[in-house]
């Protein structure tokens, strides 16, 4: 059961990739999504099995590598962690598949979309089921190159082919940082096994190493640089750049890739390492102020984009942020769970989205939108629920696990988690403003679309319409069911050995303790006053939001260009990159290797071959004039020689 969870995707995918043309779209459909929904069938049984009753197992393959001191198995690590991480990625994934049945159904690589799709959950299984770190990174790249051919997938457009390899290469700088620290953890416990790491991280604590003549602390740097991994891959300010631009692959893959898989690994990763980050505490301050930072800087994009997809697109960013400073105040669990009830309600309304792009005829200008309630009633109440959850309204799934991580930073008592918790309160306000801003511009009021798109305007199918319900109990129910278990008082029982707090961070029974009332009540009131804000600008007085961008237009360009992240790096790395490139092109290739190689000797050599060629010339007087030239150079010296 355990195996058939993870590699039913890989079955899938070689079956339509090998037989896709001979099959056709429909087989090609059937082949991946039977298999995926088998697998999170699967994956619910194992949650209970293994988070429930406490069945946890490794499951150990073969042995992969065997080399000297380097040993490592491919192995399947099921606890609590892992089948948290299992449920969450197959149910959406499988849902991601059906409404891709749906919503691919006219496009001419239905098989080789279907394939990819089915790769991507593979690799991510591998991830969260590692038992080593060379398998997590086995894993964490699968995933990177499943998401390059998925950004990719249109590949005859030049944007989608410029953010495939945007996101490529900026994970590649994440990934750096991710390679180096597995070399460290090699280099300093002398295994990549996690069992053993974890059992010897306390006596490394507070040890250090030698680095351009400073002492510095070996835990600390660990986990900083596996930490830098984790902010490419789960898109964090700074390493955040190819995320919006990743909305160019068809829809499902932005849902695939922004809900439970690919941007949620970083966050996995740091709790699965809660054992090594508990004894860095510079690292953890780290991951908290880059988490808050990042929450607070997509929130106020998100403000500004007409995008439809942009605007889920940073709201994921921005939620990522919330999941990363509750790691970095050691409330891991609260940090799964968030991940738990924002892959439902992300998915959601990035499915949801979908229809309405697909209802619109690939329209995604919220602008051109407007009235399609009475178009799309259903599409609109489920994404009425999505954007309930996204803004932690009471009772949704988001409102549990958003509010107990914005009370455990204020609950760590550190400078750092304050910070966190206003710059998360502030996140909050804007996220409830943007959702229903999504809502008005694109459901509610006069439509501004032209009339032919409008009056063609219609209803997905029942195939894409069917996984938004899925979503939907997930985006109500799940945070109500979940919550006693995941950071409740269920919470030590359910996680057992998964996840390690020291006793000195456990900061979510601070949370549950003496807290002042106004801080359970703030994400309540910024998140309803958002919402009301939202209505006032875009129902009550539409002309608002327009007059005040004309009052501060500087503001507005700042946020709207996303705080000119892609022009700062375009000056200080792209360019500089490109002359250097185009240097090393003309002068070094060009002038100094063609020039000395092939245009240099070589070309002298194949002109004086070319020149004595032409003594070759076939004549017999030629011949002799040349042998009594040479003989009588033979004779000259030979005088000279012996004269001399």
């Amino acid at each position: 059961m355990h195996v058939l969870a993870v590699f039913l995707p890989l079955v899938g995918c070689l079956i339509a990739a090998a037989m896709g043309k001979r099959m056709g779209d429909r087989g090609a459909q059937l082949a991946t999504v039977v298999p995926m929904l088998a697998s999170a069938v699967l994956g619910c049984v194992l949650f209970y099995d293994v988070a429930i009753l406490g069945n946890e197992r490794t499951i150990e393959l073969f042995t992969w590598i065997d080399s000297g001191a380097l040993q490592a198995s491919w192995a399947l690590r099921f606890d609590t962690l892992t089948a948290v991480m299992v449920f969450v990625v197959t149910v959406v994934s499988s849902m991601v598949h059906v409404y891709s049945v749906g919503y691919m159904s006219h496009d001419p690589g239905v098989p080789r979309f279907m394939a990819f799709l089915s790769l991507f959950t593979f690799f991510m299984l591998m991830l969260v089921s590692a038992d080593n770190f060379l398998q997590m990174f086995f894993g964490w790249e699968g995933v990177g190159v499943s998401s390059y051919l998925l950004i990719g997938f249109w590949f005859d457009r030049d944007s989608a082919n410029a953010a495939a390899i945007k996101a490529f290469v900026v994970n590649r700088i994440g990934d750096f940082g991710f390679v180096l620290g597995i070399f460290g953890v090699f280099f300093a416990f002398g295994t990549l096994d996690f069992d053993p790491v974890f059992e010897a991280t306390p006596s490394l604590a507070g040890e250090s190493f030698s680095f351009l003549g400073f002492q510095v602390d070996i835990l600390t740097t660990l986990a900083i640089l596996l930490f830098i991994g984790a902010m490419g891959k789960s898109a964090q300010l700074g390493l955040h750049t190819w995320l919006p631009d990743a909305m160019e692959g068809p829809t499902p893959v932005s849902a695939l890739i922004h809900a439970a898989t690919m941007v949620t690994a970083g966050v996995f990763m740091v709790a699965r390492l809660s054992p090594m980050f508990e004894y860095a505490p510079i690292a953890l301050t780290l991951v908290v102020i880059v988490g808050a930072s990042t929450a607070f800087f997509a929130a106020t994009v998100g403000l500004a984009q007409t995008d439809i997809k942009r605007v889920i697109a940073y709201s994921t960013c921005s939620q990522l942020g919330y999941m990363f400073f509750a790691l970095g105040v050691s409330a891991y669990q609260a940090a799964i769970f968030h991940l738990m009830t924002h892959a439902f309600f992300k998915a959601l309304l990035f499915l949801g989205a979908g229809s309405v792009i697909h209802g619109m005829h690939d329209e995604q200008d919220m602008r051109k939108m407007g009235g399609l309630f009475s178009k799309m009633r259903v599409t609109a109440a489920l994404m009425w629920i999505g954007s309930l959850a996204l803004a932690g309204v009471p009772f949704f799934a988001g409102f549990y696990s958003k509010d107990i991580i914005l009370e455990s930073a204020f609950a760590a008592h550190t400078g750092a988690g304050l910070f966190a918790f206003w710059a998360g309160i502030a996140a909050a306000l804007m996220t409830a403003f943007y959702s229903w801003r999504l809502l008005f511009m694109t459901f509610h009021g006069p439509t501004r679309a032209d009339a032919h798109t409008y009056e063609g305007a219609h209803e997905s199918p029942p195939v894409m319409i069917a996984p938004l319900v899925v979503l939907a109990l997930g985006a109500i129910f799940s945070g109500y069911l979940a919550v006693d278990l995941f950071v409740g008082d269920g919470m030590e029982a359910f996680w057992r050995e998964s996840i390690l707090v020291l006793p000195e961070n456990a900061s979510i029974e601070a949370a549950h303790h003496g807290l002042p009332s106004w801080v359970k009540a703030a994400p309540i009131v910024v998140g309803l006053a958002g919402i009301l804000l939202a209505w006032i600008m875009y129902m009550l007085m539409p002309g608002l939001p327009g007059a005040l961008v004309a009052r501060v237009r500087g503001v507005y360009q700042f946020v709207f260009n996303k705080w000119y992240f892609d022009e700062l790096y375009e000056r200080l790395f792209v360019r500089p990159a490109f002359v250097i490139g185009r240097g090393l092109w003309k002068s070094g290739d060009g002038s100094l290797i063609d020039g000395v190689g092939p245009d240099g000797i070589a070309a002298a050599a194949k002109h004086l071959a070319g020149r004595a060629g032409r003594l070759q010339s076939g004549y017999l007087y030629h011949y002799a004039f040349a042998m009594l030239i040479g003989v009588a150079a033979l004779v000259s010296w030979y005088l000279f020689v012996q004269l001399g």
